[in-house]
């Protein structure tokens, strides 16, 4: 765990983030008093969490970045009349894939 008095956080934030970022704690000291500690944020949300870090391991999926590009809701989707997609996702399911 790195340590850093407030002047030099203050000073030098962006580089400590960029530490929390890669998982590691900061301890923040105020006159080399403990005062508090900046820890990253758990990756893991949600009841899907372990399963989505495990699929992500495998190679089977890709997390995303939290960004959309510019325009991609605009896109138009690809016809798909007889309704074949939303069917092979609902046979997949019912087979515990």
């Amino acid at each position: 765990m790195r340590s850093a008095a407030i002047s030099r956080l203050k000073a030098s934030l962006s580089e400590y983030l960029d530490v929390v970022r890669a998982g590691e704690e900061v301890l923040v000291t105020d006159r080399g008093k403990p005062v508090a500690r900046i820890v990253p944020v758990p990756e893991e949300r949600g009841p899907n969490a372990a399963r989505m870090k495990e699929m992500a391991a495998a190679g089977i999926l890709r997390p995303g970045r939290g960004k959309v590009s510019k325009g991609f809701w605009s896109i138009r989707r690809p016809a798909d009349p007889g309704g074949l997609a939303l069917r092979a996702m609902q046979d997949e399911r019912e087979d515990g894939r």
